[in-house]
């Protein structure tokens, strides 16, 4: 009997369709590593994303007012309009009644959004910035002319949805550019805008909007130095190609996702949804201050509940040191009839601040981390002090013995623990 050889059996080799698709996949790969390189390929952050907000000045600016004016020359037109752009834009911001000449003292730059210039006629969008310094006094600050403060620091995370797909940075979106374009200086609300380049892409997305734990939450605020987050969502709805595009907005807040208020507007096509945009953002910005002045923006006291305990904790921890210290050894131990006559006095125990290294390949192994540590014999608080997801974070871990005992009760916990200078690497 003829036998077949093992090559001539790889010869007559045949694979099927799941062989195939795994051979395919395997070669493409290996092709692309040959020509590219593994330190060559594109990471997940890199591309055209990140829009810059613009500085944030003192000023107060007013913007997209429409002026349509006519004059015997196209510069005295022009001037008109000017006038009757710093005029409304005056008015808009609730000043004091005052002359054109005064009004005019007051501007600090006009800016043109978009102008049409004819031998008589000039139609324009403008914007007024007017100088705070002189024009702060005679500005209205609210009800009764009492000036109101401005808010904590607020982390804005602006969420565009658009057919069917929530984002905040993956790609640098209408909604994005409208908040980087916003001048703040004259709202109350203290607005924290992230770029969105790097790693921020990442970090701040739209599930993370429905993220309810406040360590995860501790964590993105702290990098920002923010007290809480804003979160403006649009929604476009397009009711058939190159027609009208609806756009319903929804001022939310908080950790928990809070409804404030929700409007909609309409763009008659794709040219006017800029501009959608840019009319929502100030209906928000007009909500968040009116939930400000109500004192229902308030940080979430949610954020700052734990680490408030731990320093009240402490600071109890201290008061009962020091009313111990002045015990005289010698001195007679009263017992009270009924009761269990107690030991010798034993001395306060000595609270330590250690630092511990962990991997947290996602949030949950940061949350499981730091319920683990904190469950830990002599453990008395953790903390997070630096998030990497994906790679290794850091926490401040207080205990009430050493650094061998804690890398022995965390050992017990089932990790794996390295020794450093004041400081510990755990893994699982």
């Amino acid at each position: 009997m003829h036998h077949l050889t093992f090559p001539q059996r790889l010869a007559t080799f045949r694979p099927g369709p799941a062989g195939q698709l795994v051979i395919g996949l395997a070669t493409a790969l290996a092709l692309a590593l040959a020509v590219t390189g593994s330190g060559r390929l594109t990471a997940q952050v890199e591309g055209e994303r990140g829009i810059a907000p613009l500085a944030t000045t003192t000023d107060i600016q007013v913007g997209g007012i429409e002026v349509n004016t006519t004059g015997k020359t196209a510069e005295e037109a022009r001037e008109a309009g000017w006038n009757e752009a710093q005029r409304k834009a005056w008015e808009q911001i609730g000043g004091a009644k005052l002359s054109d000449g005064q009004i005019d003292a007051l501007v600090s730059a006009v800016v043109i959004e978009r102008e049409q210039i004819g031998p008589h006629r000039y139609v324009a969008r403008l914007g007024v910035v007017f100088d705070r310094a002189k024009a702060g006094g005679l500005i209205a600050a609210g009800e009764g002319g009492v000036e109101r403060s401005r808010s904590a620091p607020l982390l804005v995370l602006p969420i565009l949805e658009s057919g069917g797909v929530g984002q905040v940075f993956e790609v640098r979106g209408l909604w994005q550019r409208a908040w980087a374009n916003f001048q703040t200086g004259a709202s109350p609300i203290d607005y924290v805008r992230p770029v969105g380049a790097g790693g921020e892409s990442l970090l701040l997305t739209a599930g993370q909007a429905s993220r309810r734990s406040r360590l995860w939450w501790r964590g993105i605020l702290d990098q920002f130095n923010a007290s809480d987050v804003l979160i403006p969502v649009a929604r476009l709805e397009r009711q058939w190609p190159g027609g009208p595009v609806k756009g319903t907005f929804t001022a939310r807040y908080g950790p928990d996702n809070t409804y404030l208020d929700s409007f909609t507007l309409t763009a008659p096509d794709e040219r006017g949804v800029p501009k959608m945009l840019n009319q929502a953002l100030v209906r928000i910005d007009q909500i968040y201050a009116g939930a400000l002045y109500q004192g229902v923006l308030r940080p979430d006291a949610t954020l700052v509940t734990d680490q408030s305990a731990f320093y009240a904790a402490l600071a109890a921890l201290h008061a009962a040191a020091a009313q111990a210290a002045p015990l005289d050894d010698g001195a007679p131990v009263v017992v009270t009839p009924g009761a269990t006559p107690s030991a010798t006095p034993t001395a306060a125990t000595k609270i330590s601040t250690f630092t511990v290294q962990f991997a947290s390949p996602d949030a949950g192994a940061v949350d499981t981390a730091l319920a683990s540590v904190r469950s830990s014999a002599g453990v008395q608080g953790a903390a997070t002090s630096s998030i990497a997801i994906g790679g290794t974070s850091v926490m401040r871990v207080t205990s009430g013995g050493s650094l061998d005992e804690l890398a022995a009760a965390l050992r017990a916990r089932g990790w794996q623990v390295s020794v450093g200078n004041n400081a510990l690497s755990i893994k699982r």
